[in-house]
Order: structure tokens, then C-alpha cells, then sequence
């Protein structure tokens, strides 16, 4: 039996807020071995979820820095994680638009065409939001309140997450 897991919005980007230019020490920095941005993104969406999926390899947990799943630290393994269909332990997703982003989604960027290499945060959105209202936090470049219109990219995707499912 499934129970549905609320999303805390205000408790993902308290968390982004708190740790933008900082590290958790409970968290291993991947910054020297590939960048911490989607470590960074899974420490903010834990902090809001509190639930993680233990399945070996296609989960998405964090124990220690050589026991995690790839969906916790790789950019394409936490975006087909979040947005896989099955019922399953942890958070799910789905790829909006721009103008449906919220405080606590994710935007991932293709910076040259070449495939989606950094995820950020949404730590704030406009009412209408715009490449210029929409604000994130990230890791590798340690930003906060960094306006979308300030990155250069070829391709940009947006996840809004819409909860998650525990066993009840």
C-alpha cells in the first residue's frame, strides 16, 4: 500500500537558501569529481521530501559519498528518476513549462548542445514567471537568487515536482 508523500516547498529552498554557498557536512562535495549541482539539487528535494528510494542502482538515495544511487549526483539519472511513471518510494516529477515553475522545481541546462550538464533549484518565481523573475541556487558555480536570464544555454528543461509515495 502507497501513501502520498506533500511536498515542503518552503522547506527545499529554506535548504537551497541555507547551504548555496556552503556545504553540509552529512553530504560528500562532489566538486572536484564532476560537480555537486545535482547532489546539491537531491540534499534540497530530501530536505522537502524526507523520503528516499532504496533500490539498488534505479533508486535515488544517499547514504555515503560511494554509497548512493545515480539519480542523487548525475544530471540525466535524476531527471529520468524524477519523471519515471511507476509507483515507487520517494519523488516524482513531470517536465512543465517555464510559466508553470514554482519555488522548489528544478531547471536542468544544455549548455552547448551537447546534452544537460547542471541542475539548479527554483528558489523563487515571478507570478508570470520569465527567464529574468525566475531565481535559483545551485552548486559547481555556487549561485543564490541567480535569475535564469543570467545562464547561457542551448536547451533548458524544467521539473516541477508534484510529491512523492512511501510504503504505508
Amino acid at each position: 500500500m502507497w501513501e502520498a508523500v506533500p511536498y515542503d516547498r518552503r522547506a527545499a529552498v529554506r535548504y537551497a537558501h541555507r547551504w548555496a554557498f556552503g556545504r553540509n557536512p552529512a553530504y560528500y562535495d562532489y566538486e572536484e569529481v564532476g560537480g555537486d549541482c545535482t547532489s546539491f539539487a537531491s540534499q534540497c528535494l530530501y530536505a522537502g521530501i524526507g523520503v528516499m528510494d532504496y533500490t539498488p542502482d534505479y533508486g535515488w538515495y544517499y547514504l555515503d559519498a560511494n554509497n548512493k544511487a545515480p539519480a542523487w549526483s548525475g544530471v540525466e539519472f535524476f531527471y529520468r528518476y524524477l519523471t519515471q511513471t511507476q509507483v515507487r518510494p520517494g519523488p516524482y516529477a513531470v517536465e512543465t513549462s517555464l510559466d508553470l515553475l514554482l519555488p522548489g522545481d528544478f531547471v536542468q541546462f544544455n549548455p552547448r548542445g551537447e546534452g544537460f550538464t547542471h541542475t539548479a533549484i527554483v528558489v523563487q518565481a515571478g507570478a508570470q514567471p520569465t527567464l529574468r523573475n525566475t531565481l535559483v541556487a545551485a552548486h559547481s558555480y555556487d549561485v543564490d537568487r541567480k535569475p535564469l536570464s543570467n545562464y547561457s544555454f542551448r536547451a533548458v528543461r524544467y521539473l516541477h515536482i508534484l510529491g512523492g509515495w512511501r510504503e504505508g
